[in-house]
């Protein structure tokens, strides 16, 4: 059933128009939940996400939370970036693309409720397995305050900071970014809030 609190995203005048409301009527024919979360509808079974709809500027897509294990018959599944460990998506450039996928589509989504239905979880690389940077060890080990406060947050936000600090390759460029994210990581904050 179409929830109106959603209603504002497929009316907003976006290139993708038709496509997003092809791709709700899909998801909504499989019987799922409407919501808004994250801004964007979320489509969910039994209170379990199972897809979000979005669009960028050169695509629309159905975004699959726990799409990594789905089995992608027909190579149609995209890890957005490198660092995406469980969502995939299936990207979309017309609405007759979706036209002509709708039997795929919807075995996909039935495919993505039988996973949630057996419980089965992503598991994810730990926080401990990525790598801490020499030049955000050091103030680790020096600022007894940031260490404490680095722990409290969120394994998410933990991550964020730590592939954050090493995408660049010159050790100036890291060491910059550990220090404008300092008093951010000291009050509590991800690097995104």
């Amino acid at each position: 059933m179409m929830n109106p609190k959603v209603d504002f995203y497929f009316n907003k005048a976006s290139k993708w128009q038709e496509s997003l409301n092809l791709l709700r009527t899909l998801a909504l024919d499989c019987e799922l939940t409407e919501e808004l979360k994250w801004g964007h509808p979320c489509y969910t079974y039994s209170g379990n996400n199972i897809v979000l709809i979005h669009d960028f500027k050169e695509y629309c897509a159905f975004l699959f939370f726990k799409g990594v294990l789905l089995k992608d018959h027909d190579h149609i599944l995209i890890q957005q970036t490198e660092h995406v460990q469980s969502a995939r998506q299936i990207r979309f450039v017309s609405a007759l693309q979706i036209v002509e996928m709708k039997a795929i589509l919807k075995a996909y989504i039935l495919q993505a409720i039988e996973v949630e239905k057996a419980g089965l979880k992503v598991e994810l690389k730990k926080t401990t397995e990525y790598t801490v940077t020499a030049e955000f060890q050091s103030k680790l080990e020096r600022i007894p305050d940031l260490k404490a406060a680095f722990k409290a947050l969120t394994p998410g936000r933990q991550r964020a900071y730590l592939l954050h600090f090493s995408a660049p390759k010159q050790a100036k460029t890291r060491e910059a970014r550990v220090e404008k994210c300092i008093p951010q990581i000291l009050s509590g904050k991800g690097l995104n809030d």
